[in-house]
């Protein structure tokens, strides 16, 4: 074949590129999926602590609405105790007393996520996904069922660690429209069981554990000039509203699936901290009070 038939036949199989979307999803994340009637099944295992890591789970805060100049989805600086301009002007605008000020801040206050490592067991609409890692985002309701696994409300209930893959449960997620939201009320944890009686299965689950630590590292999240100018952007507030730019509308409109995950995910804890501090305090305390009790697992 001569020079000019190789790039013929190169030509004639080449996928196209120009015009074709580019993908802002990120694999290392599983998602469920609904089925027609508009329900959700699937059964997954909590996974272990990275190796060098402290918890099986870390949490960080986002922000996720739209404006006249696209959307904004972004994590908030105040996951790194920082200074957020969509937190300062949610309270700006909340401390106007204008009730329809404080509207607009409810729809653009922070909402809580949090991430795990998992082994997908059972995915009826992606059977693909069976039988693999992935990282998993969540929401309080979810984090709660976690922690009641822990600490059972009722004396009759057996606590297990649902992170453990020799003595932990698998975890049956039931997902509902209620409201237009997706709700995980009928999700629930199976007995305590091994997820492997194979150690070398069990070896590779470890190996392909995805960093936690990496996805609320600083670099992860834009300083407080880019958050600042992006919201001006997208809501107007310079003058004449600024077009974004196609990629950048194109990378937002791609995260905004998962940001009604669950309804718990994104109406919890306003950003509105000067108005509702007694209620961050209160989650503040939770977490903690879950942090120093999965470090007492560890270290037993």
């Amino acid at each position: 074949m001569t020079s000019l038939d190789k790039l013929r036949a190169a030509m004639e199989t080449a996928s196209p590129t120009d015009g074709a979307k580019k993908s802002y999803v990120d694999e290392r994340f599983w998602k469920p999926e609904l089925d027609k009637s508009g329900n959700g099944f699937a059964v997954v295992r909590f996974l272990p602590t990275p190796e060098g890591e402290e918890m099986p789970w870390v949490s960080y805060w986002d922000h996720g609405f739209q404006g006249p100049g696209g959307w904004f989805i972004e994590k908030s600086l105040t996951t790194l105790n920082k200074k957020d301009p969509v937190s300062e002007y949610n309270t700006s605008l909340w401390n106007t007393g204008i009730e329809a000020n404080k509207e607009i801040a409810r729809r653009q206050k922070r909402r809580l996520h949090y991430v795990s490592n998992i082994y997908v067991v059972s995915d009826p609409k992606n059977p693909d996904n069976e039988g693999k890692v992935f990282l998993y985002r969540y929401g309080k309701k979810i984090f709660e069922q976690l922690k009641e696994a822990i600490s059972p409300a009722f004396e009759d209930e057996k606590a297990l660690n649902p992170f453990d893959v020799r003595e932990g449960g698998n975890f049956k997620i039931k997902i509902r429209k209620v409201d237009g939201y997706w709700n995980y009320d009928k999700s629930e944890f199976d007995s305590s069981a091994m997820l492997f009686d194979d150690e070398n299965k069990l070896n590779e689950v470890y190996t392909s554990l995805y960093s936690l630590s990496d996805i609320i590292a600083p670099s992860e999240f834009k300083t407080y000039e880019e958050l600042k100018e992006k919201l001006e952007r997208v809501l107007g507030l310079t003058g004449a509203v600024a077009t974004s730019t196609a990629e950048s509308i194109a990378e937002d409109q791609d995260e905004v699936p998962w940001s009604d995950v669950n309804k718990d995910a994104v109406a919890e804890e306003p950003v509105i901290e000067s108005a509702l501090a007694n209620e961050g305090a209160t989650a503040s305390s939770d977490s903690a009070d879950t942090m120093d009790y999965f470090k007492k697992l560890a270290d037993s």
